[in-house]
């Protein structure tokens, strides 16, 4: 009975293995039969050639391109401006050609004319010169700017160029900027934003306390608030110093900018003494000293020790040499190893000597009366000099002082009544400059 079961048992798996299998093969004979036909679809298509493809005809075509000349292509009412600076020794000719500007009409206009004086005798160095001219290099609009915020303008017209002076409208912007001093004063300033007129005004500042030329030191610091101008919206240059710290060989100095009605515009320390010198340090915008003030010096030429009573100021041929302080011109002329020389008579029994000039300022005569920073000659090397440099001597009752080093007469201090104004107006950039001084010590850590 047993086995009986067991028969059955196993036939009935069996069966059902059996149709199992059947179901599964039935299965992939469907899916088999359903992609075969969609591959050969795709083997037919990707195989099949290009029957078109290779009978394409291949032309070869060769067109003339004309190409619009120059002369097309050029707008004769368009124009372009360019701005630029004057640099020292420059001529309004040099200027033109770093311009671009190919107008002989208009240089001769110019240099002819009483209404553009300026710009032949008075280019002054850092100003701006604004033109405008079209594709050809003719000048169509030109601009100069003169001193106490005036421009000298010229504009082409039908009948010429037709010239005025304007006033700008200004509006002014506070700027301040750290410098830290690593190579020269320049690079300096340069790096941190400060433009040059900036650093010049500086240097006259403390012309009388700092030798710019030998006193700054790696790592020397100098904080200072200026005047940035902008007429319509485009900044035009720079304005006063408003306020400047030095901080040169562990010592700190001082400049707060005041200006009184009875006075002109002036710079004073804190404490409300005047910073301003009745004579220059030295005749010449920041120059480095080449031989320094000795009573037993080696001459370069007459190869000798004889008494140097000056100082030699290394310059470029042509450097522009500035009245040190007001005087009469005493003597103009060729002296000896000085070659051309002026000695200018100042107060107090005061005198000033300029030697191995190149040459003299137009005008300049014995007898003359000349203010501080005025121009009266140009760097050389008449007499005895080996390169060019101004040879310059301080005089005091007949005695030779060491003019980097005397002790220069004050200027008029302020006045009393102006002591309460002055002093809020210190107090505010101070504490401005200590901020600065503070910002700038942060960042730095």
């Amino acid at each position: 009975m047993f086995f009986e079961k067991y028969q059955f048992a196993k036939r009935y798996i069996l069966t059902q293995n059996h149709l199992l299998a059947a179901s599964k093969v039935k299965l992939h004979l469907i899916f088999v039969a359903f992609l075969l036909p969609l591959i050969i679809l795709i083997a037919s298509l990707s195989a099949a050639p290009d029957s078109e493809a290779g009978y394409l005809p291949v032309r070869t075509v060769i067109n003339d391109i004309v190409l619009p000349s120059i002369k097309h292509q050029q707008n004769p009412d368009e124009s372009f401006w360019q701005t630029d600076e004057v640099r020292a020794n420059d001529t309004l000719n040099v200027i033109f050609d770093r311009m671009t500007i190919r107008d002989k009409d208009a240089l001769k206009f110019f240099t002819y004319s009483p209404d553009t004086n300026a710009l032949n005798t008075h280019l002054i160095p850092h100003r701006n010169i604004l033109s405008e001219f079209n594709a050809k290099g003719k000048l169509l609009y030109l601009a100069y700017e003169l001193p106490d915020h005036q421009r000298l303008v010229a504009k082409l017209t039908p009948d010429g160029f037709q010239v005025h002076t304007e006033k700008l409208a200004l509006t002014k912007r506070e700027v301040s900027r750290s410098v830290t001093i690593k190579s020269s004063l320049f690079g300096a300033t340069n790096q941190a934003g400060v433009p040059d007129r900036i650093t010049l005004k500086i240097a006259d500042i403390f012309s009388s306390e700092i030798d710019f030329n030998r006193d700054l030191r790696t790592d020397d610091t100098i904080d200072v608030i200026y005047e940035e101008l902008f007429n319509n919206g485009d900044m035009i240059g720079t304005g006063d110093i408003l306020a400047v710290e030095i901080a040169n060989r562990n010592k700190t100095y001082h400049a707060v900018h005041f200006g009184t009605a009875s006075s002109k515009y002036a710079y004073y320390t804190p404490e409300g003494e005047s910073l301003y010198k009745s004579f220059l340090r030295s005749p010449l915008e920041f120059t480095r000293v080449s031989s320094s003030f000795s009573r037993g010096r080696f001459h370069p030429v007459l190869h000798r020790v004889r008494a140097h009573k000056g100082v030699d100021l290394a310059a470029r041929k042509g450097t522009r040499i500035k009245a040190s302080g007001d005087g009469v011109v005493k003597f103009k002329g060729r002296k000896g190893g000085y070659g051309n020389v002026i000695i200018l008579q100042h107060r107090n029994q005061m005198k000033t000597l300029y030697g191995h000039l190149s040459g003299f300022a137009k005008g300049l005569r014995k007898g003359k009366t000349v203010e501080q920073g005025d121009i009266i000659g140009f760097v050389g090397m008449s007499g005895l000099a080996t390169g060019p440099h101004l040879h310059y001597e301080f005089m005091l009752k007949g005695v030779h002082r060491d003019p980097m080093t005397v002790k220069l007469p004050k200027g008029t201090p302020l006045e009393a009544k102006y002591k309460r104004e002055f002093k809020a107006t210190a107090s505010k950039y101070m504490a401005k400059l200590k901020m600065l001084n503070h910002n700038t010590m942060v960042a730095s850590q």
